[in-house]
């Protein structure tokens, strides 16, 4: 039995009686846990009163010092604040959508007079049609492929009809588009194109098709034969998008099948996408952190925290079975659609036949992906074994991480740490670091050791896995300042070398003389690589420092432009780039500008060259 010997019983029975999210810190504050509840008294009291080793691993209990809730209004309400809690802290004992990262969705500026479509990977409340988000990026840029040759949609960026060229684009020229923006075709006619295409992204093909079958009927007979052969061309490229489509129910209708599938400490979840009876496409997400979870919560985490936020939400959503959080997904849904979402689980005929489609495709995609991460995982490129034989070490360093700090004159001194495995880089492991106490003479000593200290202090805290090998960027100081953070931060044993540029030697901590490889060594060369990356990312996350440091400091040379209206610039503009591009018109629009202040601001940009 699971003993709350770090909370007092008296905090227990005060907790409120009210649906809620609680979250699990430790002593020095960090949240471990994080979970809803319909009632929080009864769900936290139920974690420290009963036995929950079948589901908890006993090391969470042991670490708990203290518990926090927040009450909500509704179940449905829980449900989607733990999942952003869930997203923003990412604690160690929940289960994580591995793959939780920002998928593209298809943009219809709808709220344009001639609307565009666009890929985007932040969605925005600005009155446009979202699409997605897409996890297989090729079917959605094929979608939008077939859907440019189908319509004349324009791809210019004027904001018509406020803004008019003089004269049509080459694209007027070689037919992908019919001049909106010089008045040669119509808002009427071009948003009922846009209709059409909105059909398509919805999944309404078939009705799309019926309707122009109908039309070049029309047309033909009231002899307007060009827009005949237009819609010609419309309905063949819509009946081949249909075939593209796998029938799967031949009564029709629109539905989503949302399916699981474990393996161990490795789950998947899927989602079939179907309209019109036509499955559309698919959707797969892998998890983990699963071995203890059940079934139940692995499918409520999976929904709460992937599909909850689809956009393009049918009628009906099928699931394999039933769970606890069931009915405040179906509150949420409707909370998110304005209408009636109903959570299915069938039990037998033809929408028992596709949830047990999406359960095949659930259990096939985590083998494959299971399976392809083991064969990554026994492969090591022959450069890796070359490099564990020169360093001597234990084991094949299959995962390399390597530092590297840049500074300007003792000034905006910054860090990178990248990471590699198995010869390649794995962008989600690069950290980006501000040195915060080395001012003055230029130390990169000092830096380097803030930098590696802070590094693995954070990731010992998070109790996530190091590197087999640690590279250096410099020589023996580097090596042995790094050394010394590295002890400080109760990291030992771990092998590290420092690879100096000039003559590209490398020094290894015990040894009196540095290690030359030859020139043509596959394993010097991987090095080399690894070090040429860290300094690029280096670099670039000291260029935007400066960048945005010297534009922030032209600006507050300008009277009336305060710390506030310079981050209202830089967030209207997302970067300093855009601003530096930015025309008097554009910063106008900025809330808090006028077009005498924005001549002004654009000015002071111009008078810098655009280079600042």
């Amino acid at each position: 039995m699971a003993q709350a010997s770090h909370v007092r019983e008296e905090k227990l029975k005060a907790l409120p009686e009210e649906p809620g999210v609680y979250l699990f810190r430790d002593a020095r504050g960090r949240i471990l846990y994080i979970g809803k509840a319909k009632s929080l008294r009864d769900r936290v009291r139920g974690h420290f009163h009963a036995d929950p080793s079948v589901s908890k691993p006993p090391e969470l209990y042991e670490q708990i010092a203290d518990v926090e809730t927040i009450v909500t209004a509704s179940e449905a309400e829980a449900l989607l604040l733990e999942s952003n809690l869930i997203k923003e802290y990412d604690p160690r004992f929940n289960v994580r959508l591995r793959d939780d990262k920002a998928y593209p969705y298809v943009k219809v500026t709808v709220n344009e007079p001639f609307p565009r479509v666009l890929v985007t990977r932040r969605v925005q409340k600005d009155g446009a049609r979202y699409f997605g988000p897409y996890a297989d990026v090729g079917a959605m840029r094929r979608a939008l492929r077939a859907i440019k040759k189908l319509y004349t949609i324009r791809s210019c960026h004027y904001d018509l009809p406020q803004e008019v060229p003089d004269r049509p684009c080459l694209d007027y020229h070689i037919g992908r588009c019919k001049a909106p923006c010089v008045g040669w075709q119509t808002e009427a006619d071009y948003r009922a194109m846009i209709g059409e295409v909105l059909m398509i992204l919805e999944g309404r093909t078939q009705a799309l098709a019926r309707q122009a079958a109908e039309r070049m009927q029309d047309a033909a007979a009231a002899l307007q034969f060009e827009r005949a052969a237009e819609l010609r061309d419309v309905l063949r490229g819509l009946e081949a998008l249909a075939r593209e489509q796998v029938a799967l129910d031949p009564r029709g209708g629109d539905l989503d099948a949302v399916a699981i599938a474990k393996d161990g400490d490795d789950a998947c979840g899927v989602i079939l996408k179907i309209r019109e009876g036509r499955l559309l496409g698919r959707e797969a997400h892998l998890l983990g952190n699963v071995r203890r979870a059940s079934d139940g919560e692995i499918l409520s985490a999976f929904v709460a925290r992937h599909y909850v936020r689809q956009l393009d939400l049918p009628a009906r959503v099928l699931f394999p079975f039933d769970f606890e959080d069931r009915r405040a997904v179906e509150e949420a849904l409707a909370q998110k659609t304005g209408r009636r979402v109903r959570v299915l689980v069938p039990i037998r005929g033809r929408r028992r036949a596709i949830v047990e489609r999406a359960i095949q495709n659930a259990q096939h995609v985590l083998e494959e992906r299971v399976l392809a991460a083991r064969a990554a995982a026994e492969r090591a490129p022959s450069a890796l074994h070359e490099l564990r034989e020169n360093l001597a070490l234990d084991a094949v360093p299959r995962a390399i991480l390597c530092f590297d700090v840049s500074t300007t004159q003792g000034a905006d001194t910054v860090g990178a740490a990248v990471w590699f495995e198995n010869g390649e880089p794995l962008k989600d492991e690069y950290r980006r670091f501000n040195v915060q106490h080395v001012a003055g003479q230029p130390d990169d000593f000092a830096a380097m050791e803030e930098v590696v200290e802070r590094y693995f202090t954070r990731r010992a805290a998070e109790n996530r896995r190091l590197p087999d090998l640690v590279v250096i960027d410099g020589g023996k100081g580097q090596l042995s300042a790094a050394a010394v953070a590295m002890g400080r931060a109760g990291v030992i044993d771990l092998p590290t070398i420092a690879l100096a540029k000039r003559e590209e030697l490398i020094y290894l901590p015990d040894a009196p003389d540095p290690l030359r490889l030859p020139h043509r060594s596959g394993a010097l060369r991987l090095l080399q690589r690894i070090r040429d990356e860290a300094h690029r990312f280096v670099l670039t996350h000291h260029r935007a420092r400066r960048t945005r440091g010297t534009l922030v400091s032209e600006l507050g040379r300008i009277p009336g432009i305060g710390p506030a209206r310079q981050q209202a610039l830089l967030r209207h503009f997302g970067s300093v780039r855009a601003l530096q591009a930015a025309t008097e018109e554009e910063i106008a629009r900025v809330p808090g500008f006028g077009a005498h202040l924005a001549a002004i601001v654009a000015r002071q940009l111009q008078g810098n060259g655009g280079e600042l």
